[in-house]
């Protein structure tokens, strides 16, 4: 297996007990410090789908921003999607949704922040795979063979484990 930064030596499944079960981290005695993840991900597409996405021409609207909604939406409710996710209470959500000819498809870019015990990472990565998700369901008519890919985390900062950036983050 190859090195990984993202990856650390000492990391240690958070979500099992002492003899293998999924449980909830309590965060009660954690400290509440200020907390931001941004997340990305990809929407590939035929070239004549991107036209439409990009012109604004597509039969079920606005593409672009139901997605942008959808994804601040999606990251609010994060906790009642995966399990043992704490509910945070989100300063900031944003997502950006950028046309990208050469993929050709969208870029989707999802910020998120709180002041809390716990990181907002997976309210960042669940913001870009359900407006990705919206991309595909709102243009699947005239493109089924759309790609999703390229969904991780690009960068965080606060908490105990501290910062963390991709090097290659688009």
């Amino acid at each position: 297996m190859d090195w990984n930064p993202a990856v650390t030596s000492d990391a240690s499944l958070t979500h099992l007990s002492s003899t293998g079960e999924a449980h909830m981290v309590d965060v009660a005695d954690k400290a509440a410090t200020s907390r931001e993840a941004t997340a990305e991900g990809r929407v590939v597409m035929a070239l004549e789908t991107f036209k439409l996405v990009e012109a604004g021409d597509a039969k079920k609207g606005d593409v672009l921003g139901t997605a942008r909604l959808a994804g601040i939406m999606a990251a609010k409710r994060t906790h009642e999607l995966i399990p043992l996710c704490h509910q945070l209470l989100l300063s900031k959500v944003s997502v950006e949704l950028t046309p990208d000819s050469s993929l050709p498809g969208v870029v989707v870019t999802a910020t998120a922040r709180t002041t809390g015990p716990t990181g907002v990472e997976m309210e960042a990565l669940t913001a870009v795979a359900v407006a990705c998700l919206t991309i595909y369901d709102m243009t699947k008519a005239v493109d089924r063979g759309m790609r999703i890919e390229g969904v991780r985390l690009v960068a965080k900062s606060g908490g105990r484990s501290g910062d963390f950036r991709v090097e290659e983050f688009s």
